[in-house]
């Protein structure tokens, strides 16, 4: 990790820029993955898990999800999990509002579940099952009709089980052993085995990202750019340095291509943290990957919290940990970020797996413009009016005013046709 004592405000921009592959080679890699799956269905799909993922797949679709047992504590921790994510994002299905906007006016607005909604939960080095959990109980509770899941096989080409068990669980009976740009190629136009979908869902790798974000220039919605994955704490006197070299440990060991930033206001607890990390690291299992993660990550020293916090609204992180004396008050500067972790023992794992809100985030400086997943990302609304003929009477010559100031007559005479004839009444 880079120390950078009080950098210019000229040069944040620079700090803010995160690690990723040239873009230009980033794009052609993956349109063309995404034209071979187009084009060649699942054959392009077999060939391309076989060169990527040194796997010789036989069938992409799981067929059956059966009972897996799995061991006690794990089965516990799920079902917490489980409890309180759905009760967070249970809370926010949308009631349906109407409004009489004049007599004789009505309008109002109605939430309905998306179609066909399409999942993808990474599973390349580490199978994430929480992330099932986080896009599947929100679309359940949506009232999706088809939910679509693709996620890397493993070595053997399987479902990992314990994926399986909570796919089961979750009544989805659509789940396909396939990863990466593919994976969302497939799910963008269909094969013979893979639905295409209305909507494409989860986090992923700079591959993944951009795959999506190409998905939507054939006709698929996409819940926002999601990932590699990313934290900034800012973090005073009053932290645990141990605590927080844990949050960008936990955090860098994502993947080579996440990055973590600790802001602070004092040049000695960088210095703490620092040292923490590099205890701490030795002994992780994904030491080699969080290691790569860091090289491009940064300890900022900067003049005040508040200088911090525009710093940090600035990057716009994913997830953003408050590790301050005042952190309560600290957050209401926020403007920018995914997902906030407010005071010392609030660690980002517990939004990653069973606080209750979700970890499907932007990334990339996205938070500045999307928000994480909810179960409103499962829904569209549709609006509707009706009037009467007093409320007709009562705008119309208001329409009509509208739409001849802007010169479209056609407008202008649905209305007054309409009034014309309550005249004759």
């Amino acid at each position: 990790m880079k120390i950078v004592i009080r950098p210019d405000r000229a040069g944040w921009p620079a700090l803010c820029q995160r690690p990723e592959p040239a873009i230009e080679e980033l794009e052609s890699t993956v349109r063309d993955m995404m034209a071979q799956v187009r084009h060649g269905g699942d054959k392009a799909l077999h060939a391309l898990t076989q060169l990527l993922d040194g796997v010789k797949s036989e069938q992409l679709a799981v067929s059956t999800l059966h009972p897996v047992s799995i061991p006690s504590d794990l089965d516990l921790a799920i079902t917490m999990a489980w409890r309180n994510i759905e009760a967070f994002h249970r809370a926010q299905i949308p009631q349906e509002i109407a409004v009489s906007t004049q007599p004789g006016v009505d309008c109002w607005r109605r939430a309905l579940p998306l179609d066909r909604v399409g999942l993808y939960v990474p599973g390349g080095t580490a199978p994430l099952f929480s992330t099932l959990l986080m896009l599947g109980i929100p679309a359940r509770l949506a009232g999706c009709r088809e939910i679509v899941v693709c996620t890397p096989p493993d070595v053997h080409g399987a479902l990992h089980p314990v994926m399986a068990e909570v796919a089961r669980r979750l009544g989805i009976d659509q789940v396909f052993t396939i990863g990466g740009a593919q994976a969302i190629a497939a799910m963008t136009f269909g094969t013979e085995s893979i639905p295409a979908v209305d909507k494409l869902f989860g986090p992923g790798n700079s591959y993944v990202t951009r795959a999506k974000q190409i998905a939507q220039e054939f006709g698929v919605a996409i819940d926002m750019p999601a990932g590699p994955s990313e934290l900034l704490v800012i973090a005073d006197a009053s932290c645990n340095p141990a605590f927080v070299a844990a949050d960008l440990i936990s955090q860098a060991e994502h993947g080579p291509d996440s990055q973590v930033m600790l802001v602070s206001d004092d040049e000695d607890v960088v210095r703490a943290v620092v040292e923490q990390i590099a205890a701490q690291l030795p002994s992780l299992p994904r030491a080699e990957i969080a290691y790569k993660s860091l090289e491009s990550s940064y300890g900022l020293v900067l003049d005040d919290l508040d200088t911090a916090m525009a710093f940090s609204n600035l990057y716009a992180p994913e997830h953003l940990i408050l590790a301050t004396r005042n952190a309560e008050q600290l957050a209401d500067q926020v403007r920018h970020a995914g997902s906030v972790f407010v005071g010392n023992y609030s660690c980002e794992s517990a939004g990653d797996y069973a606080s209750g809100t979700n970890h499907t985030l932007p990334t990339n400086r996205f938070a500045r413009q999307y928000s994480g997943v909810s179960v409103e990302s499962f829904m569209k609304y549709i609006t509707f009016q009706r009037m009467t003929s007093e409320g007709l009477r009562r705008i119309g010559p208001a329409i009509a005013t509208l739409a001849s100031a802007e010169g479209l007559e056609g407008h202008r005479r649905a209305v007054t046709v309409r009034l014309k004839s309550l005249t004759n009444v």
